[in-house]
């Protein structure tokens, strides 16, 4: 059973184990009356080489993680979740996860998917979540 928590983040990355991860949360913050923190982080790394590319994918990609952050602020509103925070950077997704779950806000939940969207970058670097999981100072709520 989770401890009563008041500030919660979930991180989202367009894989379905975020969009599972995104409901959790919901209904966590739901049963505590908590704030939810939504965060999309814009991967750098996967965008392009070129900085023209860069710039055009860039927008196109904002646009996009925009838009769903809209609807995900919808959707947790309309199932009773009244306070909530949208968080979008572009960067190194684990690493921002940990800076905004220590440094930039008041965490102490980390919901998160067991696997993302990023398969590649994981096979090369390693699991965001593992990441999350073994560096948060937090709880980290791993959704499968």
């Amino acid at each position: 059973m989770l401890r009563t928590c008041q500030n919660v983040l979930v991180a989202l990355d367009g894989s379905e184990q975020s969009e599972k991860a995104f409901w959790e949360a919901v209904d966590i913050c739901k049963r505590n009356k908590a704030k939810l923190y939504v965060l999309s982080i814009i991967n750098n790394a996967e965008l392009s080489t070129s900085a023209y590319s860069f710039s055009k994918l860039f927008e196109q990609e904002k646009t996009r993680v925009e838009t769903e952050m809209l609807k995900k602020i919808y959707d947790a509103n309309n199932h009773g979740v009244e306070d909530v925070a949208v968080i979008v950077e572009v960067g190194d997704p684990k690493r921002f996860i940990i800076h905004a779950a220590t440094e930039t806000y008041p965490i102490d939940l980390i919901v998160i998917g067991a696997t993302g969207k990023g398969t590649l970058t994981r096979a090369v670097v390693g699991s965001t979540t593992d990441y999350v999981v073994n560096h948060a100072k937090c709880s980290v709520f791993v959704v499968k």
